[in-house]
């Protein structure tokens, strides 16, 4: 039925990318892309992957993260690397404000959920909306998460929200799974590379203590 996303397991999101980025080169086009980071090092290989077919803007927006001085450092690595990575074409960046409140709204009754469940589930959803409305209201090609290359994170879960945001928005969702083809690798290389802070735990207070930090 037209405007039905039909989900389907066992997707291989690397091959859909792909396929996207081989029509985009054949048609000789740079579209514009809305890509929410968790984290630096984590938008690192997407960067120097995907900057060479897109024109790319980063969005910052993670209210999960605690405390506020850890937000305002990984605000301030995902800045740094932006103006030292090479890039094809520009990379721009939107920081957003510390709004803790948004994420524990969206989490409330999943507190004790282990990480990785449905708690989490709710944390890709309330970052990818944001980065959907971004997307919509800057007029963008596409929009995706650098948060599939994260071997702690589930793919199908975050193409799954994405696509279905998409149909929301109306703003294409770009499918990816990040960590294929050695892309978890490169991205720590990269962190060396350019020094930069990988943190022990995923960001929210949940998994800081589940780490016992």
């Amino acid at each position: 039925m037209k405007g039905m996303v039909i989900f389907v397991n066992n997707i291989n999101y690397q091959k859909v990318l792909e396929k996207i980025i081989k029509k985009l080169q054949i048609e000789e086009i740079t579209p514009s892309l809305l890509l929410h980071s968790c984290c630096a090092p984590c938008s690192s290989y997407v960067l120097e992957y995907l900057s060479e077919y897109f024109k790319i803007t980063v969005l910052y927006y993670n209210p999960n993260i605690f405390p506020l001085e850890e937000y305002k450092y990984r605000i301030e690595e995902q800045r740094r690397l932006i103006n030292s990575l090479p890039a094809k074409n520009p990379i721009s960046f939107i920081p957003t404000e510390y709004e803790p409140e948004k994420f524990y709204g969206a989490v409330k009754g999943y507190e004790n959920i282990p990480e990785g469940g449905e708690r989490c589930f709710k944390c890709y959803e309330l970052r990818l909306r944001e980065a959907a409305l971004y997307a919509r209201r800057g007029d963008f090609d596409y929009f995706t998460t650098t948060l599939s290359i994260s071997p702690l994170k589930k793919a199908d879960k975050l193409n799954e929200i994405g696509l279905r945001l998409e149909e929301e928005y109306g703003v294409k969702y770009l499918c990816s799974d990040f960590k294929k083809k050695n892309g978890y690798k490169r991205s720590v290389e990269l962190s060396t590379e350019y020094g930069l802070y990988r943190q022990e735990y995923c960001g929210c207070v949940f998994s800081k203590k589940e780490r016992g930090l």
